[in-house]
């Protein structure tokens, strides 16, 4: 879409090239901001060439750059990640959650499903069961860090304040050798997710179980290890913001949800007995 209202664009370069005008916003991928009209906008501040790492490697785990592409983390996952950080395992399956073709994968990037904070942002279902934080820069030259499960506050909505920018995205690194799994369903065989179910359960035993889509903001659920059908169909059902849209009822979105869950508990469930066996 031509963006009719923007009349400046400027490429950063350094930290200080973040200081944004009036109607000045940051973009990288851009499919969301390209996708409509933008009315208050007036100019575009590229954050890619800021020369962010894709990947990194550290020493308290893997830090995913703000600007990488989801193509790009999908390739590094499948391709050169150490093997024994099997939870990476769930980005294909969250990717594919995300109501997206492999195009928009080569230009979306992980920090803006992040920050674009849709009920529905896929990267935000399995950055939130891994774990993961944001490390923010904020506009007087620090920076501070969040959950990113706590940085999403509602559909559409961060904790973000004016002038801040998502520098990345932090797993640590107890959350990598974990066993995982998704489950998702649309009412539309090409819609977008009503309800996203996501769990990892770690060498400890302890279990996380997340649910997106179907709620306006994660919900994340802790266990000391993994529960019982019981005990998780009464933590995912006492969820208060289920909500109703055209793509689905709250109502319908908790029975569902609970149903997911149960699904990936079973599934968890096997893949430990099949691991002992």
């Amino acid at each position: 879409m031509d963006i009719t209202t923007v009349t400046s664009f400027r490429s950063a370069r350094t930290r200080d090239d973040l200081t944004l005008g009036p109607g000045e916003v940051v973009i990288a991928g851009g499919t969301w901001l390209m996708s409509e009209p933008q009315p208050g906008t007036t100019g575009f501040v590229d954050l890619t060439t800021l020369g962010w790492p894709d990947i990194e490697i550290t020493d308290e785990g893997l830090r995913i750059g703000a600007t990488c592409t989801i193509a790009r983390l999908l390739a590094w996952v499948e391709g050169d990640a150490p093997a024994a950080w099997t939870s990476l395992s769930l980005a294909r399956p969250s990717a594919e959650a995300l109501l997206a073709s492999f195009k928009i994968w080569n230009t979306a990037t992980v920090g803006g499903n992040v920050c674009q904070a849709f009920a529905a942002g896929a990267m935000i279902a399995m950055l939130s069961t891994l774990d993961a934080t944001a490390l923010i820069w904020t506009p007087d030259g620090g920076e501070r860090r969040i959950a990113v499960a706590e940085l999403v506050v509602d559909n559409a909505a961060t904790s973000l304040a004016p002038g801040e920018v998502v520098r990345a995205l932090d797993i640590p690194a107890h959350a990598l050798t974990a066993r995982v799994g998704l489950q998702k369903i649309a009412l539309a065989e090409l819609g977008r997710s009503g309800a996203v179910v996501t769990a990892r359960v770690d060498p400890d035993g302890s279990a996380v179980f997340v649910v997106t889509a179907a709620v306006r903001r994660p919900r994340v659920l802790r266990f000391g290890r993994t529960p019982g059908a019981g005990e998780l169909r009464d933590a995912v059902a006492s969820a208060t913001d289920f909500y109703t849209d055209p793509l689905g009822s709250a109502d319908w979105r908790r029975g569902v949800s609970v149903v997911l869950a149960e699904r990936v508990r079973q599934g968890l469930a096997r893949e430990r007995q099949e691991g002992a066996a």
